[in-house]
């Protein structure tokens, strides 16, 4: 009878969290449970558009191409974050690639969070298209929900720095966060206009997925051009990717989810280092303003504290070094003294070492002795 009882308790309980998760929206839940965790092939389960590639301009490989071969130590550490590729270049050509588990040079995978760092490229390429008037332009100038109450102050680079002040929960682990919903529900517009300004714009550093997807929105916005198109045109195109990419959408003919889920290959996020390398330039394009490029990677100054290992959405090293990053180890390192770039993309990271991770420091190092 104990049994019945406990039974009938049970499935009381579960019909009960079925209906409240009905009741307030929160189907996404049912997603988030069965894939458990973010894939780097995640974007065979989401809707993509096409960010399409136009001319491509082949990278050149150096005459030491694949010559020298990895340490054990330096190949324990690739293989121990699980990685899928492994890629430098130096002095313009390809010094070294490597790929694992069936991946290859042209295979896609999940950008994860280096997409906020290709969100803040497109920023800085429509505020020299002059869509974009200044960063301290206030977000309530493209969208509406933004134009009372406390988010009236949010403005264009509070969401690039990290310091907008929204109540955003940057939580892997909870279901019901609004990065989970953001990542596996339907309705990133909606989820924005839900937002709460809880602490002052400006004020403080907190890293919040929500607000380069703003950027995202507020770039449509500004562009009348959806995020893949506008990125096709004036980025993917320009810089020569060879590989058409996509980017996952919340539902079909959605909104892309700018924060992460940009699907590329190792050659093709390589050109984005390079760009900035070159300071915003690609050959004979001027891309990005060279003044844009520098403020993005010097560091983030606060009323009573500087923020010195992030900038524009990407994050900093002594030596003016800098990285785009993804939650399962997917790097674009750039080290503007040795003309290197590094791209690793996997499926696990190592430890935390204050903000960073220490297989960035052992590719620094091993890179730079090496090639």
């Amino acid at each position: 009878m104990k049994k019945k009882k406990w039974l009938k308790i049970s499935l009381g309980l579960i019909l009960a969290a079925n209906l409240l998760l009905i009741v307030f929206g929160k189907t996404y839940v049912y997603k988030a449970l069965y894939y458990n965790f973010a894939d780097i092939n995640d974007h065979e389960i989401f809707y993509n558009r096409t960010v399409e590639a136009g001319h491509p301009e082949v990278w050149t490989n150096s005459p030491s191409y694949n010559s020298k071969t990895l340490s054990d130590d330096f190949r324990g550490m690739l293989e121990k974050t699980e990685s899928i590729a492994f890629l430098v270049v130096k002095n313009g050509m390809i010094e070294y690639e490597e790929y694992w588990n069936g991946y290859s040079q042209t295979s896609k995978s999940n950008s994860f969070s280096m997409a906020k760092s290709i969100t803040s490229i497109l920023v800085g390429i429509a505020l020299k298209e002059g869509k974009i008037k200044s960063l301290d332009q206030k977000v309530g100038d493209f969208l509406p929900e933004f134009k009372k109450g406390k988010r009236k102050n949010v403005t264009i680079k509070h969401l690039l720095t990290m310091t907008s002040g929204l109540n955003w929960q940057e939580t892997y682990i909870s279901p019901l966060s609004h990065t989970t919903e953001a990542y596996y529900g339907n309705d990133l517009k909606g989820l924005i206009k839900r937002l709460k300004v809880e602490k002052t714009p400006g004020k403080e550093f907190r890293y919040k997925s929500g607000d380069t997807q703003i950027l995202g929105i507020l770039l449509e916005k500004a562009t009348g051009m959806t995020l893949s198109e506008y990125a096709s045109e004036n980025l993917w195109k320009v810089i020569g990717a060879k590989e058409n990419a996509t980017w996952s959408l919340d539902d079909k003919a959605g909104t892309e989810k700018a924060y992460c889920c940009f699907n590329s290959n190792a050659r093709d996020f390589a050109r984005l280092g390079k760009l900035y390398l070159n300071g915003g330039h690609w050959g004979k394009f001027h891309i990005v303003d060279p003044e844009y490029v520098e403020a993005s990677l010097s560091g983030i100054h606060l009323e009573n504290d500087i923020i010195d290992f992030y900038g524009y959405s990407w994050w900093l090293l002594p030596n003016n070094r800098f990285y785009a990053r993804g939650i399962l180890g997917q790097y674009i390192i750039v080290m503007p003294e040795e003309d290197m770039v590094i791209v690793k993309l996997g499926n696990k990271r190592g430890k935390k070492v204050g903000p960073h991770y220490e297989e960035v420091f052992s590719m620094m190092e091993y890179c730079e002795k090496n090639f």
